[in-house]
C-alpha cells in the first residue's frame, strides 16, 4: 500500500471536560458524505462518550463505525488495543475514508503518534493532524480544567503523589504535540478573559501552531480534516515533559459508575454535581439520566461545579438508563459521592 493510499487519522486530545466529544459530534454531523469512523478512548467503566456520538444522524458514520476502548488510557495500552482496532476498521465495507481518535482526558498524545511509525501500522494509516481541545473558560480563570481548588487541597495533603502538578504536565504535553489548538467556550469569555486563555495556550504551543476559537464545538471541518500533515514523521522533534520516561501511569485518578433512578426535575442534578465537586474534589461527571415523564434521555456533562445538560434523543429499547461516570483523584470517598449523585 503506497503512502497515497494511507487512511488519514485525526487525533483529538484535550483535558477532562474541554469539549472533545462535542467537537467530534459536530464533525460527524458535518461529514459531507465523507465515510468516517471514530475510536473513543473512554476513561471509566461505562462507554458514555461513545453513546454521546452514536445516533448523530449522519449515515456517513454508522454506529458500528464508532469503537470504544475502555481498558485504560490508549497511550498506555496502544500495543494491545490500537493496532487490532485499526485493522478491524480498515476491513469495513464500504471503505472508511477518515478515522477520528478521541483520546481520554488523561492521555499523552506522543506515544500514540509514535505508534503510527510501527511497520504494521505505517503502511496503512497516517496522522492527518493532532488537535488539542482546551477549556477557554477554565484557562481564563488560571486553571487547566474546572474547579481545581479541591484538587490542590487534596494534593497538598497527600504525600504519595509523584508530581507537584500532574494535570498541568498533561496539559502542557498535549499542547506541545498539537498541530492545531481549539479554544472552546469562547462565548463565556470577555476580552480580558480571552486574552488570558490565549496567553496560557500560546505559552505551551510550538511556534507556528494555529489557535481556533469555538463555541459548542462548532468548527468548520475543512479547518480540522484533510490537513495531510503526517505528524508521525515529526513527532520525535516535539519536546514534552515526559520524554525521559519509559512509561507512565494515571494512578492519580479513580472513577466510579453511579446508577440513578429517574429524576423529577433536572435542576436537582445541578445541586448534586456542585456538592460532589465542592466536598469531594470530583473533576468530571458525565453520562445520561432519565427524567420522569420525558421520553428523551438527558445528557449530562460537568466539569467541577459547571454543569451542561440537554435532551439529545429518545431512549433505545435495550439501553440502560440513568448512569453517570464520576472521575476524581485516587482515594476519593466513592460511597459518599455515589450516595450524593443518586440522591
Amino acid at each position: 500500500m503506497t503512502s497515497l493510499a494511507k487512511v488519514p487519522c485525526t487525533i483529538i486530545t484535550g483535558f477532562l471536560g474541554a469539549g472533545k466529544t462535542t467537537l467530534v459530534r459536530n464533525l460527524l454531523q458535518q461529514a459531507g458524505g465523507r465515510r468516517l469512523a471514530v475510536i473513543v478512548n473512554e476513561f471509566g467503566d461505562v462507554g458514555v462518550d461513545g453513546a454521546l456520538l452514536q445516533g448523530c444522524g449522519d449515515a456517513a458514520c454508522p454506529d458500528e463505525n464508532i469503537v470504544e476502548l475502555a481498558n485504560g488510557c490508549l497511550c498506555c495500552t496502544v500495543a494491545d488495543d490500537f493496532a487490532p482496532t485499526i485493522d478491524a476498521l480498515l476491513s469495513r465495507q464500504p471503505a472508511i475514508e477518515h478515522i477520528l481518535i478521541e483520546t481520554s482526558g488523561l492521555a499523552l498524545p506522543k506515544p500514540l503518534v509514535q505508534a503510527f511509525n510501527w511497520p504494521a501500522i505505517r503502511s496503512k494509516v497516517t496522522v492527518d493532524a493532532v488537535i488539542a481541545v482546551v477549556d477557554g473558560a477554565a484557562l481564563a480563570d488560571g486553571q487547566v480544567a474546572g474547579d481545581l481548588a479541591a484538587l490542590d487541597r487534596q494534593r497538598a495533603a497527600d504525600p504519595a503523589l509523584d508530581h507537584d502538578n500532574p494535570l498541568e504536565e498533561v496539559f502542557t504535553d498535549q499542547i506541545a504535540c498539537a498541530d492545531l489548538v481549539v479554544l472552546t467556550k469562547d462565548d463565556l469569555l470577555d476580552d480580558a478573559g480571552r486574552a488570558r486563555a490565549r496567553a496560557a495556550v500560546t505559552a505551551a504551543m510550538p511556534s507556528g501552531i494555529g489557535l481556533i476559537p469555538a463555541i459548542d464545538g462548532k468548527v468548520a471541518p475543512e479547518l480540522l480534516l484533510g490537513l495531510g500533515l503526517a505528524a508521525e514523521d515529526a513527532i520525535e522533534g516535539r519536546r514534552t515533559l515526559h520524554d525521559a520516561e519509559e512509561d507512565h501511569d494515571h494512578d492519580d485518578f479513580d472513577s466510579i459508575v453511579v446508577t440513578l433512578p429517574p429524576l423529577a426535575d433536572p435542576a436537582i442534578l445541578a445541586d448534586r454535581v456542585a456538592q460532589v465537586a465542592r466536598e469531594h474534589g470530583i473533576l468530571r461527571v458525565k453520562g445520561h439520566v432519565a427524567v420522569a415523564g420525558k421520553p428523551m434521555r438527558l445528557t449530562v456533562q460537568a466539569v467541577g461545579s459547571r454543569l451542561n445538560q440537554y435532551f439529545d434523543r429518545p431512549w433505545g429499547g435495550q439501553e440502560p438508563a440513568g448512569r453517570l461516570v464520576a472521575i476524581g483523584l485516587k482515594g476519593f470517598d466513592q460511597a459518599a459521592v455515589a450516595a450524593i449523585l443518586a440522591g
